[in-house]
């Protein structure tokens, strides 16, 4: 009866550390900071007084996005006059935050979707190609990273991406089906393989020129970026300190003008390509032996907003059919297709929109009791078929099902894709950063 109590004990503590584990690896709240958005006009400037309220949430701040010199191979500022000390300064401004807020560890991210890259001459497939090419660029990320303070460096480097998937019904998957043995599958990159093998030694190197320092090597797995395709998962994730897995933006305006649907699901749909999930995305680096605590989960603080017509139909049960691009570019963020959580906020059903008609009316929300898929919002069409809108957002409510994911699974965290997204003005409920309080709220 003794020993049974005590095999019962340790079997109870074991289960106590692995609960406690799980709760404890969910403490990374990576927060991006996108420079640019300090030179957009009006409402959607976020200024350092701004971002501030901001800082006591997160464990990392990320500033975005420095850029590869295709003739040098050297990592350089994408914009002098904002970043370096010649002009506004902002490097340095970021990194000195760190005197306030102690616990903040500041990162440089290089890529992220925001360096122009020439489609038929890829800078970031051209570097990893030639070794002497990789010496400059890791010689520059480093001295950029001491001489301005960061803690790191982040790789959001820009794979090709993968080719838009339409959704198909059970007829349709099997005329695709009978067309691939004519047509064969898209290739995304021919020299995929070998630049597996050299975005690799990359990282390996990289890391070893970061490591007496003791720097901080991360890397964001961009959106719709094959990772079987690029990433050697059990030889990389040594040299790693954290992935963030940007699962979102699987579907968008821009990538699937034709058809609205969800843009960052946690969960597979029916009838949707299986990988287009968050889910699917943790599962494969799991599965290839990243470790847990290693992987935060990329949440957006903005929508993905479509033109409906006449043909949308009237429900706005996604996916919707018949969709016309991109919709209207939102007031703050001028951006067409993409609305920030508080341009969405303005345009549910509130006090000062109750009344208003046309394009300027409410939209009806359909929100997500399973916790699995998201929100979205829509307006049909009118008589003269003009005024369709469908909208997929992300709002304190889905970010905290995601939080709630990533506890569940003992994961590292989630990053915040980004700050000036979320409603940093209050203007929505009153409270600032409500999507990122939201997230921090479901780690405690």
């Amino acid at each position: 009866m003794k020993l049974l109590l005590i095999l019962l004990g340790a079997l109870l503590a074991v289960l106590t550390i692995k609960r406690t584990s799980a709760v404890q690896g969910s403490n990374h709240l990576i927060c991006y900071y996108d420079g640019t958005s300090y030179t957009r006009e009006g409402l959607a400037k976020l200024t350092l007084n701004d971002l501030e309220p901001a800082l006591q949430f997160c464990t990392h701040l990320v500033y975005g996005h420095a850029a590869i010199n295709p003739s040098s191979n050297k990592l350089v500022s994408n914009n002098e006059k904002l970043d370096l000390d010649v002009g506004t300064g902002l490097y340095r401004t970021i990194t000195g935050m760190k005197k306030k807020y102690p616990h903040l560890k500041v990162l440089l991210s290089v890529g992220g979707d925001k360096d122009e890259v020439d489609a038929d001459n890829n800078k970031y497939l051209t570097l990893l190609e030639s070794s002497n090419a990789r010496i400059p660029f890791i010689n520059s990320a480093h001295s950029m990273v001491k001489t301005y303070g960061f803690d790191g460096l982040e790789l959001g480097w820009q794979f090709p991406k993968n080719k838009p998937k339409k959704v198909h019904g059970s007829i349709g998957k099997l005329w695709k089906g009978f067309k691939k043995i004519f047509t064969g599958d898209f290739i995304v990159d021919e020299k995929a393989e070998e630049h597996k093998e050299e975005f690799t030694a990359l990282v390996r190197e990289l890391k070893n020129a970061l490591r007496p320092d003791g720097y901080i090597l991360g890397l964001a797995v961009l959106p719709n970026v094959n990772s079987s395709l690029f990433y050697d998962v059990p030889a990389i994730v040594n040299n790693l300190d954290y992935v963030n897995l940007m699962a979102y933006d699987f579907q968008t305006p821009q990538r699937n003008p034709e058809m609205a649907d969800f843009p960052a699901p946690i969960y597979e749909l029916n009838e949707r390509n299986p990988e287009s999930n968050v889910n699917h995305q943790v599962q494969y680096w799991l599965q290839n032996h990243c470790p847990a605590s290693k992987i935060n989960v990329g949440i957006p603080s903005y929508g993905r907003a479509w033109k409906m017509t006449t043909d949308s139909g009237l429900t706005g049960l996604p996916p919707v059919s018949d969709a016309d691009g991109p919709a209207a570019a939102g007031l703050q963020t001028q951006t067409e297709g993409l609305l920030s959580w508080p341009e969405v906020c303005a345009k549910l059903p509130n006090p000062a929109n109750q009344h208003l008609k046309g394009a300027d009316s409410p939209l009806r929300k359909v929100g997500d009791p399973t916790k699995r898929f998201g929100n979205y919002a829509y307006r049909s069409t009118d008589d003269k078929g003009e005024n369709g809108i469908w909208v997929s957002y992300e709002d304190p409510d889905t970010a905290a099902n995601k939080a709630a994911y990533v506890k569940t699974k003992g994961l590292g965290g989630v990053a915040l894709v980004d700050l000036s997204f979320d409603d940093f003005r209050g203007a929505c409920t009153g409270d600032k950063y409500p999507i990122l309080r939201a997230i921090k709220f479901k780690f405690q």
